[in-house]
């Protein structure tokens, strides 16, 4: 079960405030949390209109964002690239600590290049990240005092510190994944666009451009899982989209993933889920979404 520890939304008349004001409307925050998403359980951000930073604290999980799947594993964050809500899937056997703040401001628009890769963070003393938590506990802080204008500049002005400890490390640290993450990033697109298929490690390695031994070798260092894995796991999140929102057969959907025995399909969902494709897709409503079994 997903547990707030801490969370504030900044009320709608004070962010109206902020998007005009000449110290706040260039970055301004709109809400800040800092949760627990259960093993097995998923986070949706829910913000239309606003950019959301994600940052993993411990545990594990998949990003779901404008039709990509990205991994996401302790000590590293994700910002959103554009202002589309997008889902957070704790594996399933971890809970996942996660602080996020949902930020807005006409100059989020030239950070934008800095968004939608997953990248790492190396604890340091020697460089802006190590005082990142200090700053999370800083706006909380003083998000329970009232509401009155030196506080929110003060806020806003501690975001902007807080953001740039992310998005910035890199100048100071060796934090930023290299060129692989962006290899990794375009090859589990190539998965996503063919999982009406059934691809070989041959076949993935080929796309990304390397021999299958490397590949194997850099995927694993980037997500944890062999890419083989990786994309039946992509195949199962896809057969839960079908099951929740079609009308499809069990048999149609083994089809439309390019599996070639809807027995083989029923195993392999069953493996992954704890559950039968039928007994998920008729389980009870409070179940009704379910991350992917960790591989």
């Amino acid at each position: 079960m997903n547990r707030e520890i801490r969370y504030y939304n900044l009320p709608q008349p004070l962010i109206e405030e902020q998007k005009i004001h000449p110290l706040t409307r260039g970055l301004y925050l709109t809400a800040i949390g800092e949760l627990i998403v259960g093993q097995g359980e998923i986070w949706d951000s829910g913000f239309q209109n606003d950019i959301t930073l994600l940052y993993c604290k411990k545990g594990e999980g998949i990003i779901q964002e404008s039709g990509s799947q990205i991994p996401i594993k302790s000590e590293q964050y994700f910002i959103s690239p554009s202002k589309n809500s997008f889902k957070f899937y704790s594996v399933l056997n971890t809970d996942s600590h996660l602080l996020i703040a949902i930020f807005n401001g006409k100059n989020s628009k030239i950070m934008s290049n800095h968004f939608s890769v997953v990248r790492n963070l190396v604890p340091s003393v020697n460089n802006m990240v190590a005082n990142r938590e200090m700053l999370f506990d800083e706006i909380f802080n003083n998000l329970s005092k009232r509401y009155h204008d030196e506080n929110l500049e003060y806020i806003n002005f501690c975001f902007g510190h807080l953001l740039a400890t992310f998005i910035y490390a890199n100048r100071t640290s060796d934090d930023l994944a290299d060129e692989s993450n962006t290899v990794i990033r375009q090859t589990i697109d190539f998965m996503g666009k063919n999982l009406n298929k059934k691809l070989t490690l041959l076949h993935i390695a080929k796309e990304a451009g390397y021999s299958p031994t490397y590949f194997t070798t850099l995927f694993r260092r980037e997500t944890g899982y062999p890419p083989l894995s990786y994309f039946s796991h992509l195949k199962i999140l896809k057969a839960c989209e079908f099951l929740d929102h079609t009308n499809l057969k069990i048999k149609e959907i083994s089809f439309e993933l390019g599996y070639s025995d809807p027995y083989y399909f029923s195993k392999d969902f069953s493996r992954k889920m704890g559950l039968s494709p039928r007994q998920y897709r008729y389980r009870i409503p409070s179940h009704h979404e379910k991350a992917v079994k960790n591989i």
